[in-house]
């Protein structure tokens, strides 16, 4: 199982927002790829990246900073405001190996991702699903809608998308654990490789995911941020407990 550490962005910091909620932020580092680099010297070979401005307004806005993450030899998970084919080329060329659609993925159920599976491959995209109750979540986690987290994984797998990055919001950044009976709902329905994220408080939470990847043989990773800025977890070790290679 692979472990993403994140690092999410706004006005070129590293921050941690409680729930999503932009009145809820913490500041981490104002030099996001030191964080990068301290991430690559713990042994991580990828880092998962958000840009929150781009989240929230539509627009990527943090482009300097994905590009001096890029450069700490870590490939780039992005997502936050790709919305059009144009961002996501841009996305790619200033570092990112992988792109994650969001609120896109919901137009004309699936419509726009079987058209950037076209254009950049499959193994460049990725579906994210934020979830609320089962419900998805989009524009930042600012709307939630009634499409179910199921059907935008059925969407997914339809339209060619490699992977889905599965995020329960009322978890993300609490420290309690993550929603284990959500998430391995969505294992038994989806139809490609998953990565979980949203509320790893410590190394057992990864163990456990660790087993369930190894049982479902379909959960390929994890994402963890808060629990990593706040000393809760070890990378270096983490990396060993999900035996990252």
């Amino acid at each position: 199982m692979t472990i993403y550490p994140a690092i999410d962005l706004k006005e070129g910091r590293c921050v941690r927002l409680l729930q999503g909620r932009a009145d809820a932020q913490t500041v981490y580092s104002d030099n996001p790829a030191e964080v990068a680099e301290g991430f690559a010297r713990a042994g991580a070979k990828w880092v998962h990246v958000v840009d929150l401005d781009g989240a929230f307004t539509g627009q990527p806005a943090n482009r300097a900073a994905v590009r001096a993450i890029a450069g700490s030899g870590l490939r780039v998970q992005l997502g936050g405001g790709l919305r059009n084919e144009e961002a996501v080329a841009a996305a790619l060329d200033d570092g990112a190996s992988r792109v994650v659609i969001g609120t896109k993925a919901l137009e004309r159920k699936g419509a726009f991702l079987r058209e950037l599976v076209g254009l950049f491959g499959s193994g460049q995209v990725a579906v994210g699903v934020d979830a609320k109750d089962g419900k998805v979540a989009v524009k930042g986690w600012a709307e939630l809608t009634e499409v179910s987290a199921a059907e935008v994984a059925r969407w997914a797998a339809d339209a060619g998308a490699a992977r889905l990055i599965y995020t329960d919001i009322a978890t993300d950044g609490m420290l309690r654990g993550p929603n284990f009976e959500a998430i391995e709902a969505l294992l038994k329905v989806a139809g490609i490789p998953v990565i979980a994220s949203g509320g790893v408080s410590g190394e057992n939470d990864i163990l456990r995911l660790s087993l369930l990847a190894k049982q479902s043989g379909r959960l390929e990773g994890v994402i963890v941020g808060k629990a990593i800025y706040e000393g809760r977890v070890d990378l270096r070790h983490a990396l060993e407990v999900a035996g990252q290679d």
